[in-house]
Order: structure tokens, then sequence, then C-alpha cells
């Protein structure tokens, strides 16, 4: 199995290194894709298929969304300058630094989300028993489940659960309804 995983390692970072260097773009998208789907084989056969389902999901939606993006775009737009000479006098063009100012502050909000999100994690080496402790004291009363996994799913992971299955539906419904939109056209 190590040597399985060796040689889709290997096509995963050689698809990597060709979407750095290809000069068309849409070839730059399938070779990251390479990278996705070889990611979800390694996943199989380290016999998690649970990553494996999530990983082929944002995969393929990404993937279809950013080829329609790129064969909807044109090179026009991706030469699109800062200023625009109209009549001999030069504009400044708002688009162009709306896209800028826009991309700035996503970049700020991420960088405080991540500042806020690490000063609220538990010192390094610290254990938290925050959530695992009730699943350890007696769960065969609490839950009424002679097998504690059965018991920690069904009970202590119930909502958990129904949320992993909304969002996998949500995902192939949102996939569906781009292609079939494409479809239509």
């Amino acid at each position: 199995m190590e040597a399985i995983l060796t040689i889709i390692l290997i096509f995963m970072i050689l698809g990597a290194i060709y979407s750095l260097h290809a000069r068309d773009l849409l070839s730059a998208l399938i070779s990251m894709g390479i990278v996705g789907y070889g990611l979800v084989i390694c996943f199989l056969l380290l016999k998690a298929p649970d990553l494996a389902i999530v990983q082929i999901l944002v995969e393929t939606i990404t993937l279809v969304i950013m080829v329609s993006v790129v064969l909807d775009s044109t090179r026009h737009e991706l030469k699109e300058k800062a200023s625009i000479v109209h009549d001999g006098q030069s504009f400044i063009n708002s688009r162009y630094v709306g896209n800028i100012f826009i991309g700035v502050l996503i970049a700020l909000v991420l960088l405080y989300t991540y500042h806020f999100a690490i000063e609220n994690l538990t010192p390094f080496g610290e254990h938290l028993m925050r959530m695992s402790g009730p699943y350890l004291e007696d769960p065969a009363a609490t839950t009424g489940s002679a097998n504690m996994v059965t018991g920690v799913v069904f009970d202590y992971r119930g909502y958990d659960t129904l949320g992993e299955a909304t969002i996998l539906v949500t995902a192939v419904v949102g996939v569906l309804t781009v292609l079939r939109i494409q479809g239509r056209k």
C-alpha cells in the first residue's frame, strides 16, 4: 500500500508542478484537479471514507465553479488597468480599485479571525477534557446502549451526524443546480 500511496503522491506533485507552469488557465485547473482527486484516493486507501466524501464534493464544486469562471472570462478582463484614458484625460478605474479594496478587506477579516481563533486555543500540551468527559462517565447508563460507540454516535453526536448529512445533501444539490444551469444554455 505504501508503494501505491507513493505513486499517487508523485502524480499529485507532478500535477501541482504542471499547474504552476501551464500556459493555459484551463489546463492549470485540470492539473490542480489531479491533486484534489489524488487526495481522495489517498484518503480511501488510508481507510478514511468520510474525509474522501467531503474532499470529492469540495473538489468537484470548486472545479465546476473555477472552470465556469475561466470559460466565462475573457483576456480583455485580465488586462484591465488601474487607470482609463478617455479623450486625453486619465480616470481611475473604479472596478479595479474596488476589487483591490475588497481583496484587502477580505484578507484583513481573515487575519482578524485567525488571530481571534489562535487566542482562544488552549496552551500547547495542556489537555482539555471538556467534550470527552461525559462520553467516558458511564455511557451505558446515560445512553441506554450496551455499545459505547453506538451510544456516543446516536445520542451525543446525533445533531453532528444530521449536520454532516445536511452538508452533503446541500453540496450535491448545489452541483446539480450549477450543472443544470449550464445544460439549459
